[in-house]
């Protein structure tokens, strides 16, 4: 096939990608190991079959591989063919015969097929490497690849951004697919797209619920894994990033696909639009840790081509040798200037140009590691924390990997927040694996981690790692995520149920910190083991009530405000179907349940001593009398030294002050045992406690103390004694 020279050059040969300028397009693409690029414009010929225009690319600038072509528009496919040498050992997997996708393509058209074309290296039917992979493949991959598409950013709807500030921020996190799959009143054809997820019946739940901040999992056009297509089974949750810059094309409706990429694009848009001007935010779920290209043995799609030592980790004296610290077989090497150059260049794109609020960043210590070991202070880390496009936005770490050294929570630096796992961990195991441990007759753990947590986590986000620290707020607390049990299950099961992932039920978790409450599993209505369902809904309202009453920003998984089920399964990243899909049948005590949340979110939304901003001294604030954290045991007595100690002890008091927020006092008063027990309210300042809320309620009691109707008094003296319904809570709340 003849290859012309492209005849002009790039206007900017360091802005990556394709962009439309003057009377045609500019392609510049990141190559430092090539001899030539050449650039492939693809349209279909009248037969159906694929027809290719090549270009030789100019260069090497500074490693980039650049030229203008006159006469094109947006909606022009294309991808890029390398030449340079072959030789697997040294890292070097140059194959001109593979197209490949431009890093920095916005969009997408067609998709992966698994196709023995798409190996760089020889393979055999059943895809494995022939030869050590030591011999290209001859095989043309432009049929069974995805192509880059040249877009046109104009978009006419955007809307300013809610800013939600991180005091007032409620996350959410959902996937688009999974959250309307089920939805009752979003149109069929809009179900399980951007468009459903921004559909008002949809954006109605939101607002009713009280989130403000929607964290999406993985949007970024993604690619099952060769071993889940082979038993017929995807990448759900999408964490196996094909393309960086393009969104997902699946997730957009039927109409938007027909119409082709600028209509997906416009969709995202719009989605993004929508929910701002409901005064909602928008977080991505963002995966720059690895590709789907897999390890060594796998597919040869975009950056394996192009320039594989110059962007995956490996252990450098054997560059073959891949470095995989996040179990996926390959991990980006964020030492190279062009790795931390196209993820901020993405950020910076779905920030500014898609209009995003913020990121989930996975496996985050992969993006801090230099080499083999992390750092705060790593390049890229210190790039988004300064960037001025990034600065704006909300910036959430997943704080470990699978590498050495890989747990850091706590330890990255302002102005990102981190998921906080010693938050789950403390709260399950006091609600659930204690109970069900005292159940057992075993006492379970002491109260000084449930305590530490709830507090806000100093010990990990006050002074820690990070010089000067940062507040309570930077931790995310969550109990549930789309990884794990979800609520409901956590309080039905023991054990893991993922059979139906095809791994004989080896895959996922054995740590669930969980408890079935004596019966694994459903349980029906009319069973004889109904009695425990009373017991399961009082824990699951147990768990959301330590979670909304915390110092922290809390992070509520969707569907759990309705007790959805994965029937057991804790790792369902392979399940696009109803084990996945938010289950939508409102049965009365699911409308219970998301009404009691939305009551909590009111709470904590209306009382600003619910979501401290700063860390508590345990003294009193200037110009208070009381502490601003104080902590009592069930006599209303400040706890001793040796009941902090004592696993026997499982009532706990946690006073905290609401004058500096102008606010009043709030006291959270936790029963873990499993009998009913008399508690003393403390003296506080002296005033009358409002009971708001108790857990034992079935749905909240929103009559105030002065309401006749009420059969009991919300109001108690401090010194007076409550009786509290074994393993439950309260929130008490003071006047101003």
């Amino acid at each position: 096939m003849p290859i012309e020279r492209a005849p002009g050059r790039a206007r900017s040969p360091r802005r990556l990608g394709a962009h439309l300028v003057g009377d045609g397009v500019d392609f510049a693409v990141h190559a430092s190991r090539a001899e030539q690029v050449v650039l492939c414009l693809l349209d279909d010929a009248p037969d159906g079959t694929l027809t290719e225009r090549r270009y030789l690319l100019r260069g090497p600038v500074a490693g980039v591989w650049h030229g203008h072509v006159p006469g094109l528009r947006a909606g022009q496919r294309y991808g890029f063919r390398v030449h340079g040498l072959w030789d697997p050992a040294s890292g070097l997997t140059h194959n001109p015969a593979k197209l490949l996708l431009d890093p920095y393509a916005r969009a997408l058209s067609g998709r992966v097929d698994l196709h023995p074309a798409i190996y760089g290296h020889a393979v055999d039917d059943a895809l494995a490497p022939v030869d050590a992979r030591t011999t290209p493949s001859d095989l043309d991959s432009a049929p069974y690849v995805a192509h880059g598409v040249v877009v046109d950013d104009g978009f006419d709807g955007a809307v300013p951004p809610p800013r939600v500030p991180w005091s007032k921020t409620v996350l959410y996190e959902a996937h688009v697919r999974g959250l309307t799959m089920r939805l009752p009143g979003v149109p069929a054809e809009l179900r399980g797209t951007y468009a459903g997820l921004a559909h008002p019946v949809t954006i109605a739940h939101l607002k009713r619920l009280g989130v403000t901040t929607v964290e999406l999992l993985p949007i970024h056009a993604n690619l099952a894994e060769p071993f889940l297509t082979a038993k017929g089974l995807t990448n759900y949750w999408g964490y196996n990033t094909l393309s960086f810059f393009a969104p997902e094309p699946t997730y957009a409706t039927r109409a938007a696909q027909e119409a082709g990429p600028h209509a997906v694009l416009a969709e995202v848009k719009g989605m993004v639009a929508l929910l701002h001007a409901a005064g909602l935010e928008v977080v991505l779920d963002v995966v720059y840790n690895h590709t789907c290209e897999g390890g060594a043995d796998g597919p040869t799609l975009s950056l394996r081509g192009l320039d594989n030592t110059g962007y995956y980790l490996n252990d450098g004296a054997h560059p073959a040798n891949l470095i995989d610290v996040t179990g996926t077989g390959n991990s980006l090497d964020f030492r190279r200037t062009r790795v931390v150059q196209l993820a901020l260049d993405s950020l910076r794109y779905w920030a500014g140009e898609i209009g995003v609020d913020g990121f989930r960043f996975d496996l985050a210590v992969t993006l801090g590691r230099h080499g083999a070991e992390f750092t705060p202070y790593h390049p890229f880390l210190v790039a988004k924390a300064t960037d001025p496009v990034l600065a704006e936005t909300k910036l959430i770490t997943e704080p470990w990997d699978l590498g050495p050294g890989g747990w850091r929570t706590g330890q990255f630096p302002a102005p990102m927040a981190d998921w906080n796992d010693r938050f789950r961990g403390a709260v399950r195991s006091f609600w659930l694996a204690d109970a069900g441990a005292q159940s057992k007759g075993s006492p379970g753990r002491d109260l000084r981690e449930l305590a530490t947590r709830m507090s806000g986590s100093a010990d990990l986000f006050g002074l820690g790692e990070v010089p000067g620290g940062r507040g309570p707020l930077a931790s995310v607390n969550f109990v549930t995520a789309h990884d794990g049990f979800t609520l409901a299950d956590l309080v039905a099961y023991d054990h893991k149920h993922n059979e139906a992932n095809l791994e004989d039920n080896r895959d996922g978790t054995d740590d669930n910190r969980s408890w079935n409450h004596g019966v694994e599993g459903e349980v029906l209505r009319d069973s004889p083991f109904a009695v425990v369902l009373p017991l399961r809904r009082r824990s699951m309202r147990n768990i959301l009530g330590t979670l909304l009453f915390s110092a922290g920003t809390p992070m509520l998984t969707a569907g759990d405000e309705i007790g959805r089920t994965q029937h057991g399964n804790n790792n369902a990243y392979c399940q696009d179907n109803v084990i996945s899909w938010v289950d939508w049948r409102m049965m009365p005590w699911r409308q219970d349940l998301l009404d009691t949340v939305s009551y909590l979110l009111t709470l904590r939304r209306e009382h600003p001593v619910l979501r401290p901003a700063r860390f508590a001294s345990g003294r009193p604030a200037p110009g208070d009398d009381v502490p601003d954290l104080a902590w009592f045991d069930m006599r209303g007595e400040p706890m001793a030294a040796h009941q902090w100690h004592d696993p026997h002890h499982r009532v706990l008091q946690m006073l905290r002050s609401g004058r500096p927020a102008g606010d009043g006092d709030a006291l959270v008063v936790l029963n873990g045992s499993l009998d009913q027990c008399e508690v003393a309210l403390p003296p506080g300042r002296g005033r009358d406690y409002e009971l708001v809320w108790d857990s034992a309620w079935e749905r909240p009691q929103f009559s105030r103390a002065s309401s006749e109707s009420e059969p009991m008094s919300m109001l108690a003296s401090p010194g007076e004694g409550v009786e509290l319904e074994a393993l439950s809570m309260r929130l008490y709340l003071t006047r101003p």
